[in-house]
């Protein structure tokens, strides 16, 4: 043995050795460790800090579960990552990782110093305690809690990768590569249709990469789940994604995936996306998301040096890591014991294994024995002791009434517990299946399915090799398995007589919820498990509860006198596990996510010196000041030059839709609280457009080119919505009409001439039209030419001058506007912005809808 790690053994490449950091300390590892594989390796077992008190914690899983050991990841200033598991971060040369929450060390962090103020944190302290004086909870309180409590810190940065987006369709997806899912996905590709077969893990296999002892068809398990996923590889209909995290499930069999691709790699290829984010659709989903070993609950729970049974099993068959020399394991479940003597034949010493249930008598315990191991039934774990790691673990025997007979201090370096295993029911339950209580058990499992779904193997409470094999193929299953370990001492004992009282006897491992903080909340008249969850926050942090839920659960149930069922469930929701925010955004980042509209006049007005600003997409002139003019300054002339002369102003960014059909003004009359069918061709009116429950949604003045044609303004922000408003009823409530609606708000570009001149401006540019008042009266339009370039001229005004609004095609405006800037300059003609547009109106009593109004007003409210 070299350090902790084994000479030979596990799936680890010892020809590809790699150097990483942890806190800044230079430590080594192989190819295929995670950073947890290779700190124990390298004997660190602490690895963070608890969210509350600071007390020190370990590396207490090997999966997705894991509770304490959080660290930040750095590639560079803004490839930095906080709040990994350190059990699911793969190792790669240079790796360069650190703990969180701690100051001014790990190993020495001050923040400890608010476990000498527990009494003052208390479950729902937040609520009754930090009250006086009343300004000192924002100036002192809020500030150090939120300074002491906490996580990693996001990167400032924006993150520069590249992330990808993908849709594919499947009839069979399975989620989990396990014995149950590989046998599964073996019988679905037999099938003949498309199988998509997804797995957290960067190797596909899942427990069969770490059960040594046992043989399917005469294979290791490893070596047959090689053989499976060669036979899978080799079908065209069969996708393999190994590091993909089914995350969430959807309505109707949607699935979202997220898949790694390169934060494995030392140099991740600048091209390349560094996730994908898939939405698979299938015909049928299978569940093969195993489960979850829980950890026990008595004082001292979380030191460095306490981790689950299985965790340690798997970091010695996989990784040929020994978390320990000298090991203590306490059980209520058969498992454990298999894990004993496979940790005995690596080389450790077994000081004293302790099964809380009564089998003093079992073959299993006898068995222990025989190989020297010192084997209690009835065993209790009375506390532990260390600082940054474990010394020693106290131990007790009791007989059948709960009565100390033995008594023992043992010396030990690392304490392994094993609670029994919950269903990995969450994607289930996030498809609103139904779960029942498995008494046998002492977990919840897939009840009634919502969708077209199946749980298989441990996902449904079925354990053992043969029987999740046999239960992942159905009737296809052909498989011949044994188990040299095989053992059976009957059932899981009760969870809730598991836990043993006292001080720090923890629940939930990140928040720092004890046992006494959830007996708190019941004598508070906390009754609801959901309701004591949210006063506690059990089950709130990282983990999302995975090893916390279910004792609180028991707990609770046992304290209040009611059956688990009664106490209800917490809900599981999605993301199974956190997912990278720029993920979901895929490309639609910057520009893509939020584009930048601008008009066709955009640059004529940055040349001006405009002051732009967003509203909705769009770029925006609000007002153009000149020489040293503040925007009071620019606002004030720019009005005045508009009630004393003539201002220009672009106004394309208004919402545009063509209404055309020979339906069109009944659906307008449906549409819109206004009756158009009476409006002549050549006329505009002022439309208000309510909502279902009668409040203002939309305005803008509509213009009758012709008998079955509608020219549809709206205001900026509101022309998809009101588009998407007039199709939902087209399509839905008035499929009878004839109607075809057409948005045609960046085909025409818009100019506003507003002002006592506009006429003079105007008249002599418009080719043969009248344009005299009694010719284009006020809310009239007529087509025509601009200097040759088509156009709509409708006389409209907003700001209570006499005013015309020029449409012309967009790749006309600016030559459009050039024409009106070269016939107004003998007439002043000033251009103006957003921020005078709302003077000028205001001062008239014209309203904008969305900024006078609230989404609560009727057309009477606003008058």
């Amino acid at each position: 043995m070299n350090g902790w790690r084994l000479q030979s053994g596990g799936r680890i490449d010892r020809n590809r050795p790699l150097r990483f950091t942890f806190d800044g300390q230079s430590y080594q590892g192989y190819h295929g460790d995670t950073l947890a594989s290779a700190l124990l390796a390298n004997g660190v077992h602490l690895a963070g800090r608890s969210f509350k008190y600071h007390r020190p914690r370990g590396i207490m899983t090997a999966g997705p579960e894991e509770p304490s050991a959080l660290v930040t990841v750095t590639r560079d200033t803004a490839r930095t990552t906080p709040n990994l598991r350190a059990t699911q971060v793969e190792l790669y040369e240079g790796l360069r990782a650190h703990s969180q929450n701690r100051w001014p060390t790990l190993r020495h962090d001050l923040g400890r110093i608010s476990e000498l103020f527990s009494a003052l944190l208390p479950a729902g302290f937040y609520y009754k305690t930090f009250m006086w004086p009343r300004v000192a909870w924002h100036r002192l309180y809020e500030p150090l809690i939120r300074r002491m409590a906490g996580l990693g810190e996001a990167p400032q940065a924006a993150d520069p990768d590249r992330y990808a987006q993908q849709f594919a369709h499947c009839e069979v997806l399975v989620v989990g590569s396990g014995p149950a899912g590989l046998a599964a996905a073996l019988a679905a590709a037999k099938t003949g249709g498309r199988v998509i077969l997804c797995d957290e893990g960067a190797e596909l296999g899942g427990s069969l990469l770490w059960q040594g002892s046992a043989r399917i068809d005469g294979l290791e398990p490893a070596a047959w789940a090689a053989a499976a996923l060669k036979e899978l590889a080799g079908n065209p209909r069969v996708r393999l994604l190994p590091r993909t995290t089914a995350f969430g499930y959807f309505p109707h069999n949607l699935i979202g995936l997220s898949e790694r691709l390169t934060d494995h790699l030392e140099n991740p290829p600048a091209a390349g996306a560094r996730e994908r984010l898939w939405q698979v659709r299938a015909a049928k989903v299978i569940l093969a998301t195993g489960a979850i070993e829980q950890p026990l609950v008595f004082p001292g729970n979380d030191r460095p040096g306490i981790m689950l049974a299985g965790a340690a099993l798997q970091y010695l068959k996989r990784y040929a890591v020994l978390p320990g020399r000298r090991i203590v394991i306490a059980t209520i479940c058969d498992s454990a014991y298999a894990t004993a003597l496979e940790l005995q034949a690596a080389g450790a010493q077994i000081e004293h294994f302790i099964d809380l249930r009564s089998v003093e008598h079992s073959p299993a315990l006898a068995k222990l024995q025989t190989a020297g191991i010192k084997a209690w039934g009835n065993g209790r774990v009375q506390g532990t002791r260390g600082f940054n790691h474990l010394r020693s673990v106290d131990v007790a025997r009791v007989d059948g009434r709960g009565n100390i007979v033995a008594q023992a201090r043992i010396d030990c370096d690392l304490l392994l517990m094993a609670g029994g295993h919950a269903p990995s029911v969450h994607l289930f339950s996030q498809s609103r299946g139904k779960l029942r209580y498995d008494e046998t058990l002492q977990a919840f499992v897939p009840g009634e399915s919502a969708e077209r779904e199946r749980s298989v193997g441990a996902a449904r409470g079925i354990f053992g090799l043969a029987a999740a094999l046999a239960d992942g193929a159905g009737e296809a299953a052909r498989f011949t398995v044994s188990d040299q370990h095989t053992l059976s001492t009957g059932v899981v004992m009760s969870r809730a007589a598991a836990a043993t009282p006292g001080p720090k006897a923890f629940v939930d491992f990140q928040h720092d919820v004890m046992l006494k903080d959830l007996d708190l909340a019941m004598r508070e008249g906390f009754r609801s498990i959901e309701h004591i969850k949210r006063y506690t926050t059990t089950g709130m942090a990282t983990d999302q509860g995975k090893t916390s839920n279910l004792n609180a659960l028991h707990h609770a149930a046992h304290e209040l006198g009611k059956p688990v069922p009664a106490v209800g469930l917490t809900t599981f929701r999605m993301p199974y596990t956190p997912i990278t925010f720029a993920s979901f955004a895929g490309q639609a980042r910057g520009e893509l996510f939020d584009p930048v509209r601008r008009t066709p006049m955009h640059a004529w007005a940055a040349s001006e010196g405009a002051v732009f600003e967003d509203v909705g997409m769009w770029k925006r002139a609000r007002y153009f000041p000149r020489g040293r003019e503040d925007m009071h300054a620019a606002v004030a002339r720019e009005c005045l030059a508009v009630r004393e002369r003539v201002g220009v102003f672009d106004a394309s960014t208004l919402g545009k839709i063509a209404v055309v059909g020979p339906d069109a003004a009944e659906f307008m009359n449906r549409m819109y609280v206004n009756d158009w069918s009476k409006l002549a061709v050549g006329r505009c009116k002022y439309g208000v457009l309510l909502r279902d429950d009668g409040f203002v949604y939309d305005d803008g003045v509509v213009a009758r080119l012709a008998a079955d044609e509608f020219h549809v303004t709206t205001t900026t922000g509101g022309a998809a919505r009101v588009l998407a408003m007039m199709e939902d009823y087209r399509q839905t409530e008035w499929p009878d009409l004839q109607v075809w609606l057409t948005s045609t708000t960046e085909q025409w570009a818009v100019i506003a001439v507003q002002g006592p001149k506009a006429r003079e401006i105007l008249a002599p540019l418009v080719d043969g039209l009248d344009i005299s008042a009694a010719a284009l009266p006020h809310m009239a339009v007529l087509r025509g030419t601009l200097r040759g370039l088509p156009m709509m001229l409708f006389r409209v005004s907003f700001t209570g001058e006499l005013g015309f609004e020029v449409n012309v095609p967009a790749s006309h405006g600016q030559a459009a506007l050039d024409a009106i800037i070269a016939a107004g300059k003998d007439h002043g003609l000033t251009p103006y912005g957003t921020e005078t547009m709302h003077v000028l109106r205001a001062e008239k009593g014209f309203i904008i809808i969305g900024q006078d109004t609230d989404g609560t007003l009727t057309p009477d409210d606003v008058g």
